[in-house]
């Protein structure tokens, strides 16, 4: 599905480079799964604090036991 795009091309030559990637597309689909991933991170935020954990439990112990 083809869509006409306005981009600014400072952003996406930069975008291009550092994530090295090879064409216009490739970088944009890239871009477009990190704010996804980061907006679905963010929905995680308000559950902090609201889990219960087990007062038994010993994270040292795991550290160690192999």
């Amino acid at each position: 599905m083809a869509k006409k795009l306005e981009i600014d091309d400072r952003l996406l030559s930069r975008a291009m480079e550092l994530g090295g990637h090879r064409t216009e597309k490739n970088a944009i689909t890239e871009a477009l799964k990190a704010y996804i991933r980061h907006l679905e991170q963010e929905k995680i935020i308000p559950l902090f604090g609201e889990m219960e954990y087990d007062p038994g439990y010993d994270y040292k112990e795991r550290r160690t036991a192999r």
